[in-house]
C-alpha cells in the first residue's frame, strides 16, 4: 500500500484515528492537507499550506511524516508547542498508527544545565544572596539526579533568575569542543539523541541558530533529515531575521564583564587587573542603560535617529566600548594558552570590539538597524526578510542528497491573497506549491462580528475608555468570558485599570497581562467556565493575539480595541515600506494592509476553537465601515454574521448569556 492509500485509510470514517480518539471527526480538509503533505514527502520540494482553524493540521502533517519512514525535523514557534508535540501528540499518534518511532526534543543551549559553569558558580563572589545560594544548592542536588539536564525539570526556579545565567551557557561563553565537561555535556547529549532519532522536535529559534551551533563545533542536524516541517510558520520571518543579522546587547556586555572577573581571578589571579577591566566594560554597559538616553520604557523598537536617542553620545559610547573590549582582548592574548576559558574570553573580547565598530559605522540599504528597549538594550542590524537565508538552506549540501528534501510550511494565517504573498515573498518561497484549506467551522452560525459606529476615532484620548466601558458592560452581562486585545501598552493599562475598578467588589476576576506569568494567567482563564471557578476577563496585548487556545464557554466575547496597523515609526516597518515603494508598489496597499489583515485575523481566531463554540467579535474601530480598505480587512476575517447596530449586538449578547447560564447550571 503506497503512502497516499495509507493516509486515506487512517483518516477515513472508522479508520485508525476514529478508534484512537473520541474527539476525532473526519474532515475533508484535513485529509486533503495530509495527502498534499504526503505527496511533498514523496516528491520533495516546498509545500505551503494555510490550514484554517479547526482543520487539525497537527495530525494532517504528522500522519504522513510518521508513515513515510523518513527522518523528520519538526519546528514549532514556542517551547510550549514543542512540549505539547513531543509529550502528547507524537507519542499518542505513533501508538495509534502502530509505528515505532524514536523521537527527541531539542532546545537551545541556554535551556540545559552547563556542568562546567555550575562547578564554578559557587566560587563567584557575587553569588552571596542567601536566596540565590539556596537555589544554587537545589540545582546542585538536582544535577546529580537529572538525565537530560533540561532546566525545565527544576520546578520553582524562575527562568528569569540571574542564577540561570550562571549555570547555563550561551553561544558566546560556551567552550565547545575545548570544554573539560564535553563528554558529559547535556547539550551534546541532547544533540546526540537527536541525531539518533526518527523525529526531532525543535523550535524556530533553534532552527535559525543551527548555523551558529555548527560554528561552535557541534554537529548540525539539518543534513541528517529528509523532511522539514514548520508549524506556526507565520512567525518564521520575524524570528529568522533576528538570527540572520548581528546584535550587541547590554546583557552580552554584563555577562562578559562578570566572566572576565570570575575566570580571571580563578585562573590568572595577579596577572592582570581583572577588576579594573571588568569594571570598565560594565561601566560602558551602564552607559547604554535605557535611562541614560531617556529611552521611553514602553518602546519596543527605536530608530537610530529617534529624538529620544542621543546619536552623538551613542557613537561615543560605542567607540569607548570598542577600545575597552580591544584592551581586554590584548590583555588576554598572552594568557590564552593557559586555559580554554581564557582563550574563549579573548575571542569574546575581539568579537564585542568588532560589533562596537560595526554599529559605530553606517549600514547598507539592504538591512535595517534599530534599538530594542526592554529589560536590556539591544542594538540590532538585520536583513529585511529571510528570503536569502531560506533559499541557501533549502538548496541542500551541493546537490549530494539522493533526492530532494521535503519542506512543509503550515499555519492558520499565511496571507490574504491566493498566492499567500505575505508569507511566501519574505521567506523566499515563490516557487513553492500552495494549498489553502478552509476552516470546517460554520462561522455564520457560530459567530458574529460587531463594529460600533458611535465610537471615537482610535487616536482620540477617550477611545480606550469607551472600549473599557463596552467591555465592562458586556462582561457583566455575560459573566466574564471576555478577552480584550489591545494594540498598545497604554491602552492595556487604561482598560485594565478601568475594569479592575468596575469589578472591584464583583465575583469576576480581571486578569491583566504582565501581572502574572502568561501560563498561569491562561490556566486561570481556561478554568473560568463553571460555577466553582471565578469568571474572568482577560486584558492583553501583543503576546496574546496568537497561539492561545480557549475552547468552550470560558471565552465567548473577543474585543479588539482598534485595527492593528504596524507602528509607522518602527524602523523595520519603515525599511520594508521603502523597499516596497522602490519596487513600484504601494507601501500602504501592498505591505501595511496585508500586515494588518493577518494580525486582525489572528486576533479574531481566538474566538472560535471548536465546532460547538459560540461567540461575538467586537472591533472598536469604525474605519472598518468608513474607509475603502475596510472591505479588505473585513474580507480577511472568518465569514461571521455582521451585526449592524447596538441593538443587534445586545440581542446577540443576550443569546450568549442564555447559553452561558445553561452551561453554568449544568456544571
Amino acid at each position: 500500500m503506497d503512502l497516499q492509500q495509507q493516509i486515506l485509510e487512517v483518516f477515513k470514517p472508522g479508520g485508525v484515528l476514529s478508534g484512537a480518539t473520541e474527539q476525532f471527526l473526519p474532515r475533508e480538509g484535513q485529509t486533503r492537507m495530509s495527502l498534499a503533505v504526503g505527496h511533498a514527502i514523496e516528491q520533495g520540494g516546498a509545500l505551503v499550506v494555510e490550514a484554517g482553524t479547526g482543520i487539525g493540521k497537527t495530525f494532517a502533517y504528522l500522519v504522513p511524516a510518521l508513515l513515510s519512514g523518513e527522518r523528520v525535523l519538526l519546528s514549532t514557534a514556542t517551547k510550549t508547542l514543542q512540549d505539547q508535540l513531543f509529550g502528547r501528540d507524537l507519542p499518542g499518534l505513533a501508538e495509534a498508527l502502530g509505528v515505532p518511532v524514536r523521537s527527541a526534543l531539542l532546545k537551545g543551549r541556554a535551556s540545559y544545565l552547563c556542568l562546567h559553569r555550575l562547578a564554578h558558580a559557587r566560587q563567584d563572589s557575587d553569588v552571596a544572596d542567601q536566596i540565590q545560594r539556596g537555589a544554587l544548592a537545589r540545582i546542585e542536588r538536582w544535577s546529580s539526579q537529572t538525565r537530560s539536564g533540561d532546566m525545565a525539570e527544576l520546578h520553582g526556579l524562575d527562568e528569569c533568575s540571574p542564577l540561570m545565567l550562571r549555570v547555563t551557557s550561551t553561544r558566546e561563553n560556551c567552550l565547545g569542543a575545548s570544554c573539560p565537561e564535553l563528554k558529559d555535556c547535556y547539550v551534546n547529549l541532547a544533540r546526540r539523541n537527536a541525531l539518533a532519532a526518527d523525529v526531532v522536535v525543535v523550535n524556530h529559534h533553534l532552527f535559525f541558530a543551527d548555523i551558529a551551533v555548527r560554528q561552535s563545533g557541534m554537529v548540525e542536524l539539518l543534513p541528517t533529515v529528509q523532511v522539514v516541517i514548520f508549524d506556526e510558520a507565520h512567525q518564521l520571518n520575524d524570528i529568522g531575521i533576528s538570527f540572520s543579522g548581528i546584535q550587541l546587547s547590554t546583557g552580552q556586555l554584563k555577562d562578559f564583564a562578570r566572566d572576565l572577573l570570575s575566570v580571571g581571578w580563578r585562573l590568572a589571579r595577579g596577572l592582570a587587573d581583572w577588576q579594573g577591566l571588568a569594571a570598565e566594560v560594565d561601566g560602558v554597559a551602564k552607559r547604554l542603560d535605557p535611562g541614560h538616553f531617556g529611552f521611553r520604557p514602553a518602546a519596543v523598537r527605536l530608530r537610530w535617529d529617534e529624538p529620544v536617542v542621543d546619536a552623538l553620545s551613542l557613537r561615543d559610547t560605542l567607540a569607548v566600548l570598542e577600545q575597552s573590549c580591544d584592551r581586554c582582548a590584548q590583555t588576554l592574548a598572552p594568557l590564552a594558552e593557559m586555559s580554554p576559558e581564557l582563550a574563549r574570553l579573548q575571542e569574546r573580547g575581539r568579537e564585542l570590539a568588532r560589533l562596537a565598530d560595526v554599529f559605530g559605522g553606517t549600514c547598507g540599504a539592504d538591512v535595517a538597524r534599530w534599538i530594542d528597549v526592554g529589560a536590556q538594550v539591544r542594538l540590532v542590524q538585520a536583513p529585511l526578510d529571510i528570503a536569502d537565508v531560506m533559499r541557501l538552506r533549502m538548496m541542500g549540501a551541493g546537490g549530494e542528497q539522493p533526492r530532494r528534501r521535503a519542506w512543509i510550511f503550515t499555519s492558520a494565517t499565511l496571507g490574504t491573497d491566493a498566492e499567500l504573498r505575505w508569507f511566501t515573498e519574505p521567506c523566499g518561497l515563490s516557487q513553492a506549491t500552495l494549498l489553502k484549506v478552509e476552516s470546517p467551522f460554520d462561522y455564520a452560525q457560530q459567530a458574529s462580528v460587531y463594529v460600533p459606529a458611535d465610537f471615537a476615532l482610535p487616536d482620540d484620548k477617550d477611545h480606550s475608555t469607551q472600549v473599557a466601558r463596552l467591555a465592562a458592560k458586556s462582561a457583566r452581562q455575560l459573566g466574564g468570558r471576555t478577552l480584550v486585545l489591545t494594540t498598545t501598552l497604554r491602552a492595556l493599562r487604561t482598560v485594565g485599570l478601568f475594569l479592575k475598578s468596575e469589578f472591584a467588589n464583583a465575583d469576576i476576576d480581571i486578569l491583566v497581562q504582565g501581572e502574572l506569568p502568561k501560563r498561569e494567567m491562561m490556566e486561570r482563564f481556561r478554568q473560568s467556565r463553571g460555577s466553582i471557578s471565578p469568571r474572568c476577563v482577560l486584558v492583553a496585548s501583543t503576546a496574546f493575539w496568537q497561539g492561545i487556545d480557549v475552547p468552550g464557554e470560558a471565552l465567548q466575547l473577543v474585543i479588539i480595541d482598534k485595527l492593528p496597523f504596524p507602528p509607522p515609526n518602527d524602523p523595520l516597518v519603515e525599511a520594508r515600506s521603502l523597499r516596497t515603494k522602490a519596487a513600484g508598489r504601494s507601501a500602504f496597499s501592498d505591505y501595511l494592509i496585508p500586515e494588518t489583515a493577518l494580525v486582525l485575523k489572528q486576533g479574531a481566531g481566538r474566538l472560535i476553537r471548536r465546532e460547538t463554540d459560540r461567540g461575538i467579535l467586537v472591533v472598536c474601530d469604525n474605519r472598518l465601515n468608513t474607509r475603502g480598505y475596510g472591505r479588505r480587512l473585513i474580507a480577511a476575517l472568518p465569514p461571521m454574521q455582521r451585526l449592524g447596530s447596538a441593538q443587534e449586538f445586545q440581542v446577540a449578547l443576550e443569546v450568549l448569556t442564555t447559553i452561558s447560564t445553561k452551561a453554568v447550571t449544568q456544571t
